[in-house]
């Protein structure tokens, strides 16, 4: 009897359309959020003829929309997004987590998580106040040369960390940002034995963020929970309390997560300038 290939069925359940359409819509982001169909044809390497039937249909069912002669995404995306949001345990037992801790420092709380080497807003709250950010539920920000995203980034080894930063320099975003992957490598190990960071002007000079890490049941690090305040409102002294209060919001996240830390003595508030 002749051999009969081995079928691991990787792909048997594979739908090309479907797959092609979801490939279609990630090319738009916030570098291209508006696309035409000659670029869109380029960069999937599709008959234009085949494309204009997806972004026809896609444009049908409300995930994209034409602007002029260009597309961009429509709000079936923005509702999925939402949805997605929503579902998440996370989402859902820290909302009211940094809603306390807002309440108690009156300055803007966010819980973020990582998308491969970028950070993602999942939830935010903010006091009343006339200052205004431009950082809102949704918000994608280099996790390299972000507080929140050094948070996200202790649980990878020096190896994980060069495979998700292959390259020999490590694009910046201020002088703070780190060069390489062995400074952020440094930086990150660092982070940890503190357990927390604290970055005045690390990715915008007149901003500074303390963050901790949110851990769940596998003690794995799955947000981190952090504080910006213009750097200008830091009173002497008020620095300390303020890294307390984001510890003790994202261990009581991590409770809820059903996270258990080994016993260990508390971590002293020092370096508050790493």
């Amino acid at each position: 009897m002749a051999n009969t290939p081995v079928d691991d069925g990787s792909e048997k359940y594979t739908v090309p359309a479907l797959e092609r359409g979801l490939r279609l819509l990630g090319e738009f982001g916030r570098d291209s959020r508006t696309l035409g169909a000659p670029e869109l044809a380029r960069r999937l390497d599709l008959p234009r003829s085949t494309l204009f039937r997806m972004l026809s249909t896609l444009e049908g069912l409300g995930f994209i929309e034409r602007t002029g002669n260009d597309y961009r995404l429509g709000l079936a995306v923005l509702r999925l997004g939402f949805e997605y949001l929503s579902s998440l345990e996370l989402t859902e037992l820290g909302q009211p987590v940094i809603s306390r801790l807002c309440d108690a420092i009156r300055q803007p709380c966010n819980l973020v998580v990582r998308d491969g080497r970028h950070i993602v807003y999942v939830a935010k709250v903010t006091p009343p106040t006339p200052l205004s950010s431009s950082v809102r539920v949704g918000t994608r920000l280099p996790a390299h040369a972000t507080v929140l995203g050094r948070i996200l980034l202790e649980d990878l080894s020096l190896a994980e960390l060069r495979t998700l930063y292959p390259e020999e320099h490590l694009e910046s975003f201020s002088d703070r940002t780190p060069k390489t992957t062995l400074e952020l490598f440094n930086l990150v190990q660092a982070d940890l034995e503190r357990g927390f960071v604290l970055g005045e002007g690390f990715f915008e000079a007149s901003i500074s963020t303390v963050a901790a890490p949110v851990r769940d049941h596998s003690s794995r690090i799955v947000a981190a929970l952090g504080v910006t305040i213009p750097s200008s409102r830091i009173e002497p002294g008020q620095m300390e309390d303020l890294v307390r209060s984001v510890q003790e919001s994202a261990a009581e996240l991590s409770s809820l997560l059903n996270y258990k830390p080994a016993a260990r003595s508390p971590a002293s508030v020092v370096a508050l300038r790493p």
